[in-house]
């Protein structure tokens, strides 16, 4: 059974329920509450447990599912991930530096290949985003990137030998990831420029 009550908050009913952060979720079947009334970014942060189980977002922190059943195929699978792509993961850093915080192996997509998270103690990227959108100042803090290192584009991008073209790669999947949250991109017509080229060379 699930020891913690994990929910996320999101502007729609829609987004929250196509958000790539319940990928694992869904996969072992473990319910998540789906918030989208403005009142529930109010509500993050205040409460903390409910009748004695806490409460977690699934978009703040990492992730732990072990103590559900996990196949002896999907461990191996995460030990080998951590030994491969450490290189891969420094080198997405290196590019990414003024965007993430850090870049780190997923412990929540099963589809996708990555996705942009907060860290354990970071403000929630919706209540952010209403908070920004009410004209308060709120400190900013960089977002960490999670990849999902069997997804083929990932496996690809392990293997990119251009330095341009493992440029274009993360920033173009780091744009997604935004853009999976409901954000909007800072730059859109360079993520337009990045797609066209890279899709003109595949």
């Amino acid at each position: 059974g699930q020891d913690k009550i994990y929910y996320l908050i999101a502007e729609s009913f829609a987004a929250a329920k196509d958000s790539p952060l319940l990928e694992i979720f869904k996969k072992k079947g473990v319910e998540v509450l789906l918030l989208s009334d403005p009142v529930d970014f109010l509500l993050e942060g205040e409460i903390r447990e409910f009748q004695g189980t806490t409460l977690q977002s699934v978009s703040r922190g990492e992730i732990d599912l072990s103590k559900l059943k996990v196949e002896e195929e999907e461990k191996e699978e995460q030990q080998e991930s951590a030994g491969e792509t450490q290189e891969l993961l420094e080198r997405l850093k290196t590019v990414l530096d003024e965007k993430v915080k850090e870049v780190r192996l997923t412990t929540r997509l099963t589809t996708s290949p990555v996705c942009l998270v907060v860290g354990e103690y970071d403000m929630d990227p919706n209540l952010q985003r209403l908070l920004k959108a009410s004209g308060q100042t709120i400190p900013s803090a960089k977002p960490i990137l999670e990849i999902n290192v069997h997804h083929p584009i990932i496996l690809k991008l392990r293997d990119e030998g251009d330095e341009k073209r493992f440029a274009d790669w993360a920033f173009v999947l780091f744009d997604q990831s935004v853009l999976s949250l409901g954000e909007k991109l800072d730059d859109p017509i360079n993520f337009v420029n990045r797609l066209n080229g890279l899709l003109a060379e595949a």
